[in-house]
C-alpha cells in the first residue's frame, strides 16, 4: 500500500466513524418503532423498468439490485407489516459527489399506510439521529446551517416549478423541461435551513406510485431535501397489477429505444400484487445523509473505497 493511499484512507476515518454511529441509529430507531429488519437478494433476474435508472448485468442474465423494493413489497403481499432494510444498490452510469454506482440504501415498507406516515418516519428519523450525532455547535454543510428541529417545510412540484422556474407542469409536462429545471432551478433551492418534504408529482413521474384520489393529476410521491439535497423518494404504492403492468411495459419499450436493451418483466412481483393491501414505502440515501450530518464534500469521503479504488 502507498503512502499516499495509507493517509488519504486515515483522513477518512472521522468521517466513517460517523457512517458506523448513523447505521447503528438507523437500526435502532426502526427497531423502536417495531419494524423487522430483513435481506432480500443483491442479484435479480428482473429489476424494476424505470426509464432513468440503468441495471448493471451480472452473470446467468441476471442483474445487481437497483433497489430492494420488488422483493420488499413481496413480503408486505405474504402479510409483512413493517419492515425495513439497509442494503447496496447499483446503478450504471453514475459517478459524481453526491453518486456512486453502487452506494448505501435504506428502504422501509409499511402496510397499511400512504406517504404521509413516510414523511413523519421522515422527520421522527431525522431528528432522532441527528440529536445523537450534533455537536454542540450544530450542524453546518458546506457553510450552511442546518436546523433539524424546526418546522419542516412542505411543498408541492407544481408550486416549486411555479416559483422557481416560473411554470406549471400539469399532469404530463415535458420530460426534459422538467428533469432540467428540477435539478438546475428547483432542488438547490430546497431545505435550507430544515428539510423540506416535495411533494404530489405530476401523474406521468409517479413510478411505482399511486394516483392521488383527490387530484388524479398528480401522483402521491415525495422526494425529502436537505440543504438542497435529495434524501429520499417515497411513495404510496401502486397495487393495481394491470395498470403496474401497463406501465411496465411502457417503460421497458423506452428503455429498448434508449440503451437496446430488452429488459424483462418482473412477472413474480405483479402476481404478488394480486395479495398486496394499501401500503407505503420509501428509498432513504444513507450515504447522502451521513454527508450532511458530517459536513463531508463528496459521497468519496464518506465511503472507504470509491468506485475507482
Amino acid at each position: 500500500m502507498e503512502r499516499d493511499e495509507r493517509e488519504a484512507l486515515h483522513a477518512k476515518r472521522p468521517f466513517l466513524e460517523t457512517r458506523c454511529r448513523v447505521l447503528r441509529l438507523i437500526r435502532a430507531f426502526f427497531e423502536s418503532e417495531g419494524f423487522l429488519e430483513i435481506q432480500t437478494p443483491l442479484l435479480t433476474a428482473a429489476p424494476a423498468p424505470e426509464v432513468h435508472i440503468r441495471p448493471i448485468p451480472a452473470d446467468l442474465g441476471r442483474f445487481l439490485s437497483t433497489s430492494p423494493e420488488l422483493h420488499m413489497k413481496r413480503l408486505l403481499a405474504a402479510g409483512f407489516e413493517k419492515i425495513f432494510q439497509i442494503t447496496m444498490a447499483f446503478r450504471a452510469g453514475e459517478r459524481g459527489k453526491l453518486h456512486h454506482p453502487e452506494f448505501t440504501i435504506l428502504e422501509w415498507y409499511r402496510s397499511g399506510a400512504n406517504y404521509k406516515y413516510l414523511q413523519q418516519d421522515c422527520q421522527n428519523l431525522v431528528r432522532f439521529t441527528s440529536r445523537a450525532i450534533a455537536p454542540k455547535s450544530g450542524l453546518h454543510f458546506r457553510g450552511a446551517r442546518l436546523d433539524f428541529e424546526g418546522r419542516w417545510e412542505r411543498c408541492s412540484v407544481r408550486g416549486a416549478l411555479k416559483k422557481f422556474a416560473g411554470w406549471d407542469p400539469g399532469p404530463d409536462p415535458d420530460q426534459d423541461r422538467f428533469d432540467l429545471d428540477m435539478v438546475q432551478k428547483v432542488e438547490k433551492n430546497l431545505g435550507f435551513p430544515v428539510p423540506c418534504i416535495l411533494e404530489d408529482y405530476p401523474r406521468s413521474q409517479a413510478a411505482l406510485a399511486r394516483i392521488k384520489p383527490a387530484d388524479p393529476e398528480v401522483a402521491e410521491r415525495f422526494e425529502l431535501f436537505w440543504a438542497g439535497i435529495e434524501i429520499a423518494n417515497g411513495f404510496s404504492e401502486l397495487t393495481d397489477p394491470e395498470e403496474q403492468r401497463t406501465r411496465f411495459q411502457s417503460a421497458i419499450a423506452r428503455k429498448q429505444q434508449m440503451e437496446g436493451i430488452n429488459y424483462p418483466l418482473p412477472c413474480a412481483f405483479l402476481a404478488s400484487l394480486q395479495h398486496l393491501g394499501p401500503c407505503a414505502g420509501i428509498a432513504f440515501g444513507v450515504d447522502r445523509f451521513v454527508m450532511l450530518l458530517s459536513d463531508a464534500e463528496s459521497i468519496d469521503d464518506v465511503v472507504a473505497f470509491g468506485p475507482e479504488d
